[in-house]
């Protein structure tokens, strides 16, 4: 008698790459079980979703689609239901109470020593998460609480991970952890993100290698020199930088971060890197953010012209030390201020992108549309940032780096024509 097929499992998985890389390792583990995995929640009897707790709107999410695969599950189209991740590990026991129907909840999951997983990416770019939890502590942020302390991989396994990968034949590898500069402090005694970043670079050939979520205080001279310095590491700087007057930076804890650094650190990369784009992130309406603070927030960004650039309206996070604070701002004003910096900073973006014109950009295509090509340039990070539209009359295909003439722009977006190989 033939022993019966395993179930199919198909994974949802939302919330920011670093849980795209935890996906991954669940989907690797199912498969090494034996179970089928299959691309749509339609095929599958198990239905996984890796959620995301990190704000309000991230919550509504994962819970959005706790009641859709509910429905599914009620109408027989699923046998089981497991959750995963931070809304998991935050509200486990509330959601067993409020959704029974769901099998069962798991929480956070252990950094992935081993080299082989199942990739949810496009097979040219990748994701290598170098450690988990923050040691930052920011009064706004329940990632601590969630994710834990800081944990970090040892290089070895990470250069063996990053070798694999290249074997794969990616083009692009984003380096990933809730704040990278921090790595190794756990387990080096010193951070050693630049000692990693060497023994990458010096094991693989990886055309593109970016470098995500820099804490401002951790980024060190020999850091920016490497960006600088290697033609592989991409021209990309992303520090989120939260705000910029110094007595909200103090409520929101922001270690060894004050305007004044925050104008030097900013002045010190465009000197050492000039040709890096610069991207951060705010948050608007933190509690008792005055209008007066605002408007300096949007001076500094009038006044940077950072090339990429989000904004995050205060989520009032319970179990986060600014949840008790005074002064909640109203959701109306929070919104506005929103709107200000978003169409403030649009204006920026197309100003710089007219810079483009005519110039020709090294392209990492993406996939192929109908009458185009979608890829990026090296300042612009998978699922985050701006998107080039190529034309081409040669055939190209994803994972191809292609010299593009640029002939248009838009606000946050490019259009040029293919005009050879690079690789």
């Amino acid at each position: 008698m033939r022993p019966a097929a395993k179930p199919r499992v198909a994974m949802i998985s939302l919330g920011c790459p670093r849980n795209l890389v935890d996906s991954q390792v669940i989907l690797k583990h199912f498969s090494s079980k034996g179970y089928r995995i299959v691309e749509e929640i339609s095929q599958a009897d198990i239905g996984i979703v890796n959620t995301c707790a990190f704000i309000n709107d991230a919550k509504e999410e994962s819970i959005d689609v706790l009641l859709d695969l509910i429905e599914l599950k009620k109408a027989g189209k699923l046998k089981k239901i497991i959750v995963y991740g931070c809304l998991s590990q935050r509200y486990k026991y509330e959601l067993a109470d409020e959704l029974p129907q769901i099998d069962a909840f798991v929480g956070r999951i252990s950094l992935d020593s081993s080299s082989d997983s199942v990739i949810l990416t496009p097979p040219h770019y990748a994701y290598l998460k170098i450690c988990e939890g923050c040691i930052n502590n920011c009064s706004y942020c329940a990632i601590p609480k969630i994710k834990g302390p800081l944990a970090s991989l040892d290089i070895g396994c990470l250069v063996t991970k990053a070798k694999d990968l290249d074997k794969k034949g990616i083009s692009e590898l984003n380096i990933i952890g809730q704040d990278i500069t921090s790595y190794g402090l756990d387990i080096y005694g010193e951070a050693s993100l630049e000692k990693l970043l060497r023994k990458i670079l010096k094991g693989t050939s990886i055309d593109w290698i970016r470098l995500l979520y820099l804490y401002p205080s951790r980024i060190t001279d020999d850091l920016l020199k490497i960006i600088r310095d290697s033609p592989r590491v991409c021209k990309y700087i992303d520090l989120p930088l939260q705000h910029i007057n110094d007595r909200i930076l103090r409520l929101m804890n922001r270690r060894n971060a004050s305007k004044k650094d925050i104008y030097k650190l900013i002045g010190k990369i465009r000197k050492l890197v000039p040709t890096a784009a610069l991207r951060t992130a705010f948050i608007v309406g933190f509690p008792s953010e005055s209008d007066s603070e605002f408007k300096e927030l949007l001076d500094f960004i009038e006044d940077i012209r950072f090339e990429r650039l989000g904004v995050f309206i205060y989520s009032h996070e319970e179990a986060t030390a600014a949840y008790k604070m005074g002064g909640q701002i109203p959701k109306r004003i929070k919104d506005q201020r929103f709107d200000i910096i978003m169409r403030k900073q649009q204006e920026i973006s197309s100003s710089i992108n007219k810079e483009y014109l005519g110039s020709t950009l090294d392209v990492l295509i993406d996939e192929k549309e109908p009458g185009h090509y979608l890829g990026r340039t090296q300042y612009d990070a998978p699922e985050v940032d701006g998107l080039v539209y190529v034309h081409s009359d040669m055939v190209l295909t994803p994972g191809e780096l292609v010299s593009v003439e640029i002939n248009d722009t838009l606000e946050y977006d490019l259009v040029g024509r293919a005009v050879k190989r690079i690789n």
